[in-house]
């Protein structure tokens, strides 16, 4: 017998409606998002496909650098794309983004593969651009869609958890790889062609816009996606330390670690359905009580509505004109909302800039020339897909960690957090430092290091200017900050790096009296091909140390106050408007 809205059991349009209930929610929109971010940074695998496009197509260190320079500059550019996703729904951005993603890739394995003549420079530089700046769409229309679905306090975990899946991406294409192709490189790049599109279009009629509504036990819901996420996290680092120290790992074997890894990427499935199931409750509890659900949302805008009210047209015009150029050099309080013009002239952001610069700069060009620096170092050809899969599980710790530990230790403490971007910064030089000197295995534990730090800077630089400038214009805002990876390549990956390896190979030909002909890849052997470039990298790191610590006494003041007021402000307003609407809503029921 089938079920029906008063009661009974769950017959087969119960279960139908159900199961609508569940892919319509905004619980599966998060799972959706998951889904498609873990497949979803083939940027962060440069180092592992990079060996494959400079032996086919004969390019010196510096080429190849240059191509890394664009995957970098294609995957922080993504003002666009956000002001796409302003006016039209999420499936728009997705859609633009898988269509890139798989042009980008396909076109350079068709180049890898010679399915087409060679390619020009200019033309792999914008290959590659297109296919990594199809990240920055996809990221959008996740992200951004999913931030505005659950608001409120839980942004930071939101944003960590989301950017954590991403970081993982790396490894878990690794294993997907190994199970479909097994060790055929060339074929890594047509799988990033493919699977992060195909993923895209699956699930993108389901990651679109919600009501906003607030659920009491929404903390306790996230924390258990975060303890999923670090359940995959576990068990991709075991997985990888197994393949690692064992001789001959079995295709079959990769089978069952996919399955498993599949099996645990999916498992925050059983939490979106019985959180729908406890939403089917209360809705249908509130039903025949007479109370009716408040949009959180509703509420806050309509709060905003009236705040802005208060205002008169021309005043409000007024206050643009002069916040935007009158007051270009007198900007509010830190924590108020900056235009864009009083952020990006201010002293503090000008000093985040650079510090971020010299730090990105050194840790992006660790993650885009490991199979280079593996290489040049001796290590085993089937062990730099090791490096690849660690950077990528300590990107997401990174991230994942400082994300969630740097809001407990800035509330309870009232720790400054331009203070933890500085100790990420000198934590980062202990791995630039084993790779200058090529430490026994060193290697493994740079990967690690560079890997946190690298994923840490990110939640760190975001939040910070978020904190300091206000959430008013934080889009572009942030999307500016984002500037300072691929800049920070240029200098240190291409301009130094590049340049020092390909002199240094040179030279060692030169010794062998050997003479390099067109087209011919350029290699280089042995520690002094990356030693003086990461000693001048830890260098540059420590200065983008100190220059933080001028933003760390700048800002002491701020973080010593509650920087959170306004906000909590805001939320109690809310709450107000919420119970005084509830009311009113009871007392019609019951006058109805």
């Amino acid at each position: 017998m089938s079920g029906n809205g008063r009661g009974g059991g769950l017959g087969l349009d119960g279960i139908k409606s159900f199961t609508l209930q569940v892919i319509n929610g905004r619980w599966f929109m998060l799972l959706s998002s998951f889904l498609v971010l873990s497949v979803s940074g083939a940027s962060y695998m440069f180092g592992l496909y990079s060996r494959e496009i400079k032996s086919v197509l004969g390019y010196d260190q510096t080429t190849l650098n240059l191509l890394s320079f664009f995957k970098d500059l294609g995957s922080n550019i993504g003002i666009l794309y956000g002001l796409i996703n302003e006016v039209t729904p999420p499936c728009v951005v997705l859609s633009i983004g898988g269509a890139l993603n798989f042009f980008g890739y396909f076109m350079v394995w068709l180049a890898v593969t010679k399915k087409i003549a060679k390619s020009q420079i200019w033309s792999m530089c914008l290959y590659i651009f297109i296919g990594a700046n199809s990240h920055c769409s996809i990221n959008t229309g996740a992200i951004v869609t999913s931030v505005n679905n659950f608001p409120g306090i839980l942004r930071g975990v939101v944003i960590g958890l989301l950017t954590g899946y991403l970081g993982l991406s790396g490894a878990i294409i690794t294993q997907l790889y190994y199970a479909f192709y097994g060790n055929d490189s060339k074929s890594l790049i047509l799988l990033m062609a493919w699977l992060p599109t195909a993923t895209s279009f699956a699930f993108l009629p389901f990651i679109r816009k919600h009501k906003a509504t607030q659920q009491p036990n929404e903390a306790k819901v996230f924390y258990n996606f975060v303890y999923m996420s670090l359940g995959l996290a576990a068990f991709l680092l075991i997985i990888i330390i197994i393949q690692k120290s064992s001789v001959h790992f079995k295709q079959t074997a990769y089978y069952g670690s996919t399955a498993a890894m599949l099996f645990l990427l999916i498992l925050p499935l059983g939490v979106v359905i019985v959180e729908e199931f406890k939403n089917c409750k209360i809705r249908k509890k509130d039903f025949n009580s007479g109370d009716p659900p408040q949009p959180l949302k509703i509420l806050t805008e309509k709060y905003n509505q009236e705040k802005s009210e208060t205002l008169p047209l021309a005043e409000q015009t007024v206050q643009e004109q002069v916040s935007c150029w009158q007051s270009l050099f007198k900007p509010p309080n830190r924590g108020e909302d900056y235009t864009i013009f009083q952020a990006i002239f201010s002293i503090d952001m000008l000093v985040l800039f650079l510090s971020t610069i010299c730090g990105l700069g050194g840790t992006v060009t660790v993650v885009n020339n490991l199979g280079q620096i593996g290489t040049s170092l001796g290590y085993p050809a089937h062990r730099l897909t090791t490096f690849v899969s660690l950077t990528s599980i300590w990107i997401y710790f990174g991230k994942i960690v400082i994300g969630l530990a740097s809001e407990v230790i800035i509330t309870k403490f009232k720790f400054p957090r331009p203070l933890m971007l500085t100790s990420i910064l000198i934590l980062s030089c202990i791995g630039h430092l084993l790779i200058a000197f090529n430490v026994t295995n060193g290697l493994y534990a740079a990967s690690i290091i560079i890997g946190f730090c690298f994923g840490a800077n990110w939640p760190l630089l975001l939040t910070i200017i978020s904190e300091l400038f206000g959430l008013k214009y934080y889009s572009t805002l942030y999307t500016i900050g984002g500037m300072a990876s691929p800049i920070g390549s240029y200098l240190l990956n291409v301009r130094l790096t590049g340049h020092l390896y390909d002199k240094e190979a040179k030279k060692q030909m030169a010794a062998l009296g050997l003479t390099r002909k067109p087209g011919e890849e350029l290699n280089c052997n042995g520690t002094e091909c990356f030693k003086l470039s990461f000693i001048i990298i830890t260098a540059v790191t420590i200065f983008g140390a100190l220059v933080s610590l001028i933003l760390v006494f700048r800002t002491r003041k701020f973080y010593r106050s509650d920087i959170y007021m306004k906000f909590k402000e805001e939320a109690r307003t809310c709450d107000t408007e919420m119970g005084m609407t509830q009311k009113v809503g009871q007392s019609e029921a019951r006058g109805g």
